[in-house]
């Protein structure tokens, strides 16, 4: 992990992406999808560095996706500090943020908070809970 990477704009989480040997981020200027990003559009207008700074709760752009969206609750609830922490241990554990492209365990969730708890806990058995009570029936048997 490359902590000193951190999270995009929108809450990739760069520090973990495969692609960051090439990608250089949202604000050096050099990102070749500056042009269509809406989250890095939106978050400049609103003089905001990072959606998880934003008082509101869209899903503009890649806060459609439910990783991208996670991630920046996460952030929100918990700080940035604790998510990188988190996603370091997980990587440690053997979560893999990408596998072929761009799909992960983290991809493989329908539920905001059994993601969010998945990202706290990196319990495994979360994975694939429709919602997060069954997840909770899980943890505790």
């Amino acid at each position: 992990m490359k902590r000193e990477l951190g999270i995009a704009r929108c809450g990739l989480a760069c520090c973990l992406c495969s692609e960051n040997e090439t990608c250089t981020g949202c604000d050096s200027g050099q990102c070749p999808d500056k042009e269509w990003c809406e989250n890095r559009k939106c978050s400049i207008s609103k003089n905001v560095g990072y959606c998880y700074e934003c008082n509101e709760h869209c899903r503009k752009g890649l806060l459609s996706k439910i990783k991208p969206y996670a991630f920046t609750e996460f952030v929100k609830r918990y700080g940035i500090n604790c998510l990188l922490d988190c996603l370091e241990r997980n990587e440690k554990n053997g979560i893999i943020y990408h596998r072929e492209g761009i799909h992960g365990d983290y991809d493989e969730f329908d539920d905001i908070e059994t993601l969010i708890e998945y990202i706290k806990t990196g319990d495994s058995s979360l994975k694939n809970c429709r919602d997060f009570q069954t997840a909770s029936l899980h943890r505790n048997d």
